[in-house]
């Protein structure tokens, strides 16, 4: 998917919501957790009642991995499902990676060529030559690390260079990297006032906010600094819509979480002058 045909399913959905499938089946409704297949069946249920208000899908991979090679043939269903029934959703495989130029070629081809996923998240940690594998394939994108709400961002995040904060750096550097207009950023919605000053060092990114919801993130507070012209925001929201209701009704609850979002976020958009 492109740039382009992203922000036309933002417009036409009046929606800048991610879904996060981080997947615990011993948090999931009960029907799930002795199905032979429930981590898939899961999420294609949420899936089935989320898509109408959501533009973009993201598959927490480690909440695959644990399961071992059934959850991978899990994430490949996943993925194969969202392409077939839902092809204008934009997939983002949470993966976070990021190695030496080899093994990040291999990492890349395995997501965007083995699985079909539009995007993967990216830690910056070991430069360029970690990143660019990723870049190098057209309409898929790398989602680099810039600023996380961890307790632990404050350990290297926040170190200074002269004046200039290591996240600051990090996005700065990017921006010279091959094909960095194939870069997306993510920040913490906790995070959202930082939010303001990174639009200046990337005024037409897309960047991916996880945390709203659960985490504690605000959707204004982080719309207010983070939109720009032509949205740039995707939203994640993942523990409060899957786990909305733990009972037969999961799928309706959750679809009204996702519901009172995607309203939330088109008043948003319409304040903003995008719709």
């Amino acid at each position: 998917m492109t740039q382009e045909a992203l922000i036309q399913q933002i417009k036409l959905k009046k929606s800048f919501l991610c879904v996060g499938l981080d997947i615990d089946l011993d948090k999931a409704p009960k029907i799930f957790k002795n199905h032979k297949d429930g981590l898939f069946e899961f999420a294609k249920a949420i899936i089935e009642a989320t898509h109408p208000f959501t533009v973009a899908y993201k598959p927490n991979l480690a909440f695959y991995e644990t399961y071992g090679v059934k959850g991978w043939e899990a994430f490949e269903k996943t993925m194969h499902y969202l392409k077939s029934n839902y092809p204008n959703h934009f997939t983002i495989a949470d993966a976070k990676r990021g190695d030496i130029g080899n093994t990040s070629t291999r990492y890349a081809k395995a997501f965007f060529e083995g699985y079909g996923v539009d995007s993967v998240t990216v830690a910056p940690y070991m430069g360029r030559d970690s990143i660019e594998p990723f870049l190098a394939f057209q309409d898929k994108y790398a989602i680099l690390l810039a600023l996380t709400s961890n307790e632990g961002a404050h350990d290297f995040q926040y170190c200074k260079d002269g004046t200039t904060l290591l996240y600051e750096k990090v996005i700065l550097e990017s921006q010279h990297w091959k094909h960095a207009d194939r870069l997306m950023y993510v920040v913490g919605a906790t995070k959202a006032e930082a939010i303001a000053s990174l639009r200046k060092l990337i005024p037409n990114a897309f960047i991916l906010v996880p945390g709203v919801g659960a985490q504690g993130g605000s959707l204004r507070e982080v719309a207010k600094f983070g939109l720009n012209a032509q949205c740039g925001l995707l939203v994640n929201s993942s523990r409060s819509i899957l786990y909305a209701s733990h009972q037969d009704d999961f799928a309706i609850a959750a679809a009204n979480e996702a519901k009172k979002l995607q309203i939330e976020m088109e008043e948003l958009l319409y304040n903003k002058g995008i719709l």
